[in-house]
């Protein structure tokens, strides 16, 4: 019997930064192809035009490119330095004004109130101390700012679906990416998000809507929040975001 994998691998950033805009490996496909859905949802709270956006766990970039495509002024935050030097490497050769830094979302190097909004897409289920990043999270956003996110529900249905079929049968992720004993019930969240002093918004499911000519599969919003989940809060204050 194959040794279980070490849980919350995230070496794996690092180990696929080279092949991160090639579309030679498909678990990073799928990384990609999930960013429309997500901005599908995420685009009617707000108007990214002039945002000052920090995407907080940007890895190789896919959504900050996306979000400097959208008008926004992006800042890209990751703890994996090849995936950072690959986004740099692409924004620079596509002509987006895109600054990365190397850092965790527990303490983040930037001032209080400097974003419009922070973007947290497959984040939060890696993350060392869950209250410390909201904290983080409140403490940068500008009055008035959001907070948009997805993660995963803790249940049986959502490791089976996150676990064992995505990442042992259909190898849609490497074996080891998620340690299912950090995966947030949505309940949770709320909770820590008014601890963190943000005021969350409603909630919407995330996942496969489709299959692409490559046989990749493409997603977009659910109605049902069981397994993959995406959300938005505010920070009181200030004006609503668009």
């Amino acid at each position: 019997m194959p040794a279980e994998p070490a849980r919350n691998d995230l070496s794996i950033y690092d180990t696929a930064a080279g092949h991160w805009w090639s579309d030679d490996v498909r678990w990073v496909r799928t990384l990609r192809n999930m960013v429309p859905g997500r901005l599908s949802w995420f685009d009617r709270h707000i108007d990214w035009r002039d945002r000052a956006v920090l995407d907080l766990g940007c890895a190789g970039g896919f959504m900050a490119e996306a979000l400097a495509e959208r008008g926004a002024h992006v800042t890209g935050i990751d703890p994996a330095a090849r995936a950072i030097a690959a986004a740099r490497a692409h924004a620079e050769a596509r002509g987006h004004d895109i600054a990365y830094d190397i850092g965790v979302g527990e303490a983040l190097p930037y001032a209080d109130a400097g974003f419009d909004a922070v973007v947290c897409v497959d984040v939060l289920e890696h993350v060392a101390d869950l209250t410390r990043v909201l904290a983080e999270v409140a403490r940068v956003l500008r009055p008035g700012g959001l907070f948009l996110f997805d993660t995963i529900n803790r249940n049986p249905l959502a490791r089976l679906a996150t676990v064992t079929v995505a990442e042992d049968i259909l190898r849609l992720l490497p074996r080891g990416t998620h340690d299912p004993a950090l995966f947030i019930k949505p309940a949770e969240l709320r909770r820590g998000l008014r601890d963190a002093g943000l005021v969350a918004g409603r909630f919407t499911g995330l996942g496969p809507r489709g299959i692409n000519r490559r046989g990749d599969l493409t997603f977009g919003r659910l109605p049902l929040t069981a397994i993959l989940y995406m959300g938005v809060a505010r920070k009181p204050g200030g004006v609503a975001g668009g």
